[in-house]
């Protein structure tokens, strides 16, 4: 199935599959891809199914859309092509079937289902996580750690030991004390598909997010203007995190750790 992979600099934000409809893009919250950003206009684009393959079009936005640094009105969709609406970037994947299984062991019953593609947990998906966590630790053997997680969408890797991340809140307002960074992508902020929920009038909606990728976890601001800081020290673009880091950003501050 082909894919939209909606981006911000080099963050993975939403992953959208594809349907032979309509996919409307806009700043507007009824757009199916929403993107709460000043500078893309309310219906800002869509892409539609053609006969035998996806079409792009502008809708007379301000801004104008951007296909492969070319502004374009109207334009077909190859497999790699990257969208450009405002300061975000939509990478289109025309065919999803050359990804690859993660990594098993001859062990594992019933086989891994592929897990390559970033998922987005919100706060009823991370306390699955927990509770697929903690079902995991009591299961016996490997096959059953791998099998349990699977059914969570979670990778589990079966060369060496896995170690998932948690982020334990110190101060200011979120809806848990403790989030398990089970997923390959976590966000920081207010929005729905937030999986470290924010409360307050004022919070972003979109602060950070946190990507999990080759056993290590990495932080970066959503936006230029949003401040991250790891160990008291502000960062910026992504920032590997270590066991014991303080996290500060949108007046929250936790602590990172790692469990095996």
């Amino acid at each position: 199935m082909a894919k939209l992979f909606l981006k911000f600099e080099a963050a993975v934000l939403k992953e959208i599959p594809l349907s032979q409809g309509l996919v409307t893009i806009g700043r507007l919250p009824d757009n199916l891809v929403h993107i709460d950003n000043p500078a893309v206009s309310g219906h800002h684009a869509r892409i539609q199914w053609e006969t035998d393959h996806y079409v792009l079009e502008d809708n007379n936005s301000t801004n104008g859309t951007y296909v492969n640094n070319r502004r374009v009105m109207k334009a077909t969709l190859n497999d790699g092509d990257q969208i450009l609406v405002g300061k975000h970037t939509l990478v289109f994947r025309g065919s999803m079937e050359e990804e690859k299984p993660a990594h098993t062991t001859q062990a594992v019953t019933p086989p891994v289902p592929k897990m390559e593609a970033t998922m987005m947990l919100d706060t009823k998906k991370a306390k699955e996580m927990m509770a697929a966590a903690a079902a995991a630790k009591s299961a016996p053997g490997a096959a059953a750690e791998v099998a349990a997680a699977a059914e969570r969408g979670v990778t589990i890797a079966t060369t060496g030991k896995e170690r998932i991340g948690t982020l334990t809140i110190m101060s200011g307002k979120t809806d848990q004390s403790s989030y398990v960074l089970a997923g390959k992508l976590s966000v920081i902020g207010k929005s729905d598909m937030a999986s470290i929920k924010l409360k307050g009038w004022f919070a972003p909606k979109v602060a950070a997010v946190i990507n999990r990728r080759d056993n290590k976890y990495f932080i970066a601001a959503s936006e230029k203007d949003i401040k991250v800081k790891v160990n008291e020290a502000e960062i910026s673009g992504q920032h590997e995190l270590g066991d014991g880091d303080i996290v500060q950003v949108a007046g929250i501050k936790g602590t990172f750790s790692f469990n095996e």
